[in-house]
């Protein structure tokens, strides 16, 4: 009897040290249920009953419109977000059993906070500043980013991006005018552009010609011209008027008169006897 006293002590002080999380280990898709272990629900399924002593846990998939997207003991699964049209959000990515619904704004508009509840309208994207729809979808309050180099953006925006340059070397052409952030490249083809040296040179060269000889006439000697207009005016010296001379055969010499535009002889020094009619 004294025996199985001690025995009995020693049980009840055994007893009073012992717990039953000590001696239990689950593994990590099981969890401790009155000093057993029950396996977890996978992702897309909600626990409906415990296991116990005859029965493992019973398990059931999540119903329409819920998820569950790990293992748990939850008899419950979450509902899926909604995306409210009038929250200005769309429907990005359709929840299943083991995912949420993801919802974005609509295009032109942001999310109002990191929440992603609602969204706001966006600010159009000034010249030179491009819309970037990853800052949106990323839930960034402010979807306009400056036009890094070698980009541009003309236009005021709520989705337009920043472009690219126009790359005149592709095209087999030169730049004329290089882009800005606000403008594209002008390119033009490599003739034209030599074309475009040598034409003003020689458009310089032929101005200088012109005004050379614009200053030649200009300074010229103003007094030749006169004197040779007085030279050509001035009256030609005439000889002495011949003296009528007798000739050896006693006759003077004739001269011709034209009478009715006929000649007619007649001899120095004698009056001419054309009478005043035949005259007129």
């Amino acid at each position: 009897m004294k025996r199985l006293g001690l025995l009995g002590l020693l049980g009840a002080v055994l007893l009073g040290c012992w717990e039953p999380g000590d001696a239990i280990r689950c593994f990590d898709k099981q969890y401790e249920h009155k000093g057993r272990c029950c396996n977890r629900c996978q992702p897309g399924e909600k626990l409906v009953s415990e296991c116990n002593g005859t029965e493992d846990s019973v398990c059931a998939r999540c119903e329409s419109g819920h998820y569950q997207q790990s293992w748990t003991r939850e008899r419950h699964c979450t509902p899926h977000d909604i995306c409210e049209d009038n929250a200005g959000l769309v429907v990005k990515t359709q929840g299943n059993a083991t995912h949420n619904t993801v919802c974005q704004c609509q295009a032109g508009m942001h999310c109002s906070d990191a929440s992603c509840q609602t969204c706001v309208e966006n600010q159009p994207c000034q010249r030179g500043f491009g819309f970037v729809a990853d800052k949106a979808v990323a839930r960034m309050s402010s979807p306009c980013e400056p036009c890094a180099e070698g980009t541009f953006s003309n236009v005021s925006s709520k989705t337009e991006p920043c472009y690219p340059w126009t790359s005149c070397e592709e095209k087999g052409l030169v730049v004329k005018v290089k882009g800005t952030n606000t403008s594209d490249a002008i390119c033009e083809s490599g003739r034209r552009s030599s074309l475009s040296v040598l034409i003003p040179i020689t458009a310089a060269v032929v101005t200088c010609l012109v005004g050379i000889c614009i200053y030649c006439l200009v300074h010229a000697d103003p007094r030749r011209p006169v004197q040779k207009q007085m030279e050509a005016r001035k009256p030609q010296e005439t000889p002495e008027a011949q003296q009528p001379t007798e000739t050896e055969d006693g006759f003077f010499p004739v001269q011709e008169t034209l009478l009715g535009g006929q000649p007619v002889a007649q001899e120095y020094g004698k009056e001419s006897r054309i009478s005043e009619q035949e005259r007129l």
